[in-house]
């Protein structure tokens, strides 16, 4: 672990006299903030509100890994992402991935198919959730041969939790405006269309509501344990519908779920 206090106090300086500027700058803030307290590969930002397409705010990627962390993440993979989903709920604090990820996300067919082509060894996200239902989450990544971060670094991170707060309140305070103008271009599509592109995956594919709800679960990384906790129903319950959906597409495993969902997901975006 290292801690610059020279950057340090520079990159909080110009929180304090930089006026307000785009969202490369205060981007470029929050990393100088971070590259102070610790070491990482990559530092991506984004605004979460319900199910909506998150909005990228910032990101230190090359063009051929903006393809995989961005553009692939906002064309649907984001609906199965631990941390869009505690973003959802309005989640507050510094967190490691693999807290918040379900039971068997490292073993399930997202994390396998998607977030393994990252190549990152370990995320850790600022979650800063504002008054009209926007989360902001700043991640700091880093790659396998990085490694994870310590405890004592991921402690560090947590004691500029405050200052990472206060600089998105002042920067990026606005953001539900965007959503607002993106969704009223969603809307007029998803009319055109016939529906929010998930309900109309699972309306094509024959799925009744509960049926839905429980594949969205399993797809997250759930084991049927925790989707009927989730639920309150019981595992044989979960197990029964998973085998009728089974069933009823014609596959026999996650990978071919998963293959069926992304599949329609590119087609119906």
């Amino acid at each position: 672990m290292r801690l610059d206090l020279n950057m340090l106090c520079r990159a909080a300086g110009s929180l304090i006299a930089d006026p307000p500027g785009d969202d490369a700058a205060t981007g470029e803030r929050f990393r100088a903030l971070m590259a102070a307290l610790v070491d990482f590969d990559h530092v991506v930002v984004f605004a979460n509100r319900g199910e909506e397409r998150p909005i990228e705010l910032f990101s230190t990627f090359n063009p051929e890994e903006h393809v995989i962390f961005v553009s692939l993440y906002q064309d649907g993979a984001y609906l199965l992402d631990p941390f869009h989903h505690n973003a959802r709920e309005s989640l507050a604090g510094v967190f490691r991935m693999r807290e918040l990820a379900p039971d068997r996300f490292f073993a399930g067919e997202y994390y396998r198919t998607y977030y393994i082509k990252t190549g990152l060894a370990e995320e850790i996200g600022f979650f800063v959730p504002d008054d009209d239902g926007v989360t902001i989450v700043l991640s700091l990544m880093r790659k396998e041969a990085t490694g994870v971060f310590s405890a004592a670094e991921f402690a560090l991170l947590q004691q500029a939790e405050p200052l990472v707060n206060a600089m998105v309140r002042q920067f990026w305070g606005q953001t539900a405006e965007r959503f607002d103008a993106a969704k009223a271009d969603a809307r007029h599509h998803a009319r055109r269309q016939g529906g929010e592109v998930p309900d109309r995956i699972w309306r094509s594919l024959n799925l009744t509501s509960r049926e839905a709800s429980i594949i969205d679960l399993v797809l997250q990384g759930h084991s049927s344990e925790s989707i009927g906790l989730r639920l309150s129903i019981s595992t044989g319950t979960v197990k029964v519908h998973r085998r009728n959906v089974y069933r009823k597409l014609g596959i026999s495993s996650q990978t071919q779920l998963l293959s069926l969902y992304l599949g329609n997901l590119k087609s119906s975006g």
